[in-house]
């Protein structure tokens, strides 16, 4: 019974940042079912990972974006926009792809400081600021795509991008069939995992910070591994590690080092929490709405190239509503509508949860207008439960 009483009391005191977990297995687990497998296959949780990749990218920068309590609508155009500019210059320009991809890159970069300097110097509320964004994009779409329309790429290192998947090691008769190297990379990670968790709790255990008891943290890592160990044997069955994921995992690696790790990371939370207290301490809040900005830029113009690269092709309608969508998913991960809470990794939970409604009832064959009012009603709920769990001081 005690220990029972211990996962509720764990639970009840972490219920936002596990709430997430809980909502993604209870629709996994309903889709499952409601699809007699198919959900659950190799093949569609390949293709949902895939099909998440570009709005979880999204969904990592709409963190820290939220997080220091401002928004940016114009990030979904400018996906489609810089998706375009990657297709012209490997198409018309003949640009090679390792020129074209940090091209992109560095325009998102500075369309993003563009924002930014709206929003830190002249003081234009981010919604109004992102929104001219916004249309200016959207003109900037199919201005370039005016005279084709749609721009195919024929580039196959770069549709490699978004279709491709990691080699695999020699075949030497050990579980034929199997993506091992997927299987290695995911023991790699959970052996990592616990390291890395071990030594948190080893340095919350030093400046006397609440740890969960032995049993309950030792339950947290088995559940995380199994839960690892399962998703990469269920890629390992299919082709293995897609290249968009591990893009996906090294951008959530980098942006979950620098938000726990690092002075900036401290620096941004502490904005979000109270920018007059944070200015006064000596934190330049102009200089992080810049850097925020020019990050949420860089992963647009990523999340651009991904689209493009899966789709094979540049598109007028590349990029409708996926800032709605990375919104939608950082509010799903926890990331809290009064700023200054929210994790990284909740935001690629989030993207996971709206994806796999999306995918799910696909498969089921639900009309599309049902489709938005479910993922609408997910969304409110999301606030709801924010809303909740920040009165009650959980």
């Amino acid at each position: 019974m005690s220990f029972i009483k211990n996962i509720r009391k764990v639970i009840q005191k972490n219920i936002r940042e596990y709430g997430m977990f809980i909502a993604l297995f209870i629709i996994m687990a309903i889709f499952t079912i409601m699809t007699k497998g198919i959900f659950i296959s190799s093949r569609n949780i390949s293709n949902l990972l895939n099909q998440t990749g570009y709005i979880a990218v999204l969904a990592v920068g709409m963190t820290l974006v939220i997080v220091v309590r401002h928004i940016d609508l114009s990030v979904g155009f400018l996906a489609g926009f810089l998706g375009a500019v990657a297709a012209i210059a490997m198409v018309s320009w003949q640009l090679p792809v390792y020129v074209a991809i940090p091209l992109v890159l560095t325009l998102g970069v500075l369309a993003g400081l563009a924002t930014a300097f709206l929003v830190a110097q002249m003081r234009i509320p981010s919604f109004v600021a992102s929104l001219a964004g916004w249309l200016i994009y959207r003109g900037a779409i199919l201005l370039v795509t005016m005279g084709t329309g749609t721009i195919i790429i024929p580039n196959d290192a770069f549709n490699a991008i978004g279709n491709g998947f990691i080699p695999d090691i020699p075949d030497i008769g050990i579980l034929p069939g199997v993506h091992k190297l997927t299987l290695i990379l995911g023991l790699v990670l959970i052996i990592l995992l616990i390291i890395n968790q071990i030594n948190d709790r080893r340095k919350k255990q030093v400046y006397e910070f609440d740890v969960l008891p032995m049993n309950m943290f030792v339950l947290k890592l088995v559940f995380v591994s199994v839960l690892i160990f399962g998703i990469t044997w269920v890629l390992a069955g299919y082709n293995g590690l897609s290249w968009t994921v591990v893009i996906v995992l090294v951008v959530v690696g980098i942006y979950s080092f620098i938000t726990s790790e690092t002075v900036l990371g401290r620096y941004i939370y502490a904005i979000g929490g109270n920018p007059e207290a944070a200015e006064l301490s000596g934190v330049s809040v102009k200089k992080l709405i810049y850097v925020v900005f020019g990050s949420m830029g860089m992963l647009s113009a990523l999340s651009g190239v991904l689209f493009s690269s899966r789709l094979q092709s540049a598109t007028t309608t590349a990029g409708t509503l996926f800032e709605l969508d990375a919104i939608a998913a950082a509010y799903v991960g926890g990331v809290s509508a009064a700023g200054g809470v929210g994790k990284i990794t909740g935001s690629i939970i989030g993207a996971l949860v709206m994806m796999s409604l999306t995918n799910g009832m696909n498969l089921m064959g639900i009309d599309i207008s049902l489709q938005y009012m479910v993922r609408g009603a997910v969304l409110v709920a999301a606030v709801i439960f924010d809303v909740a769990t920040r009165s009650t001081g959980k």
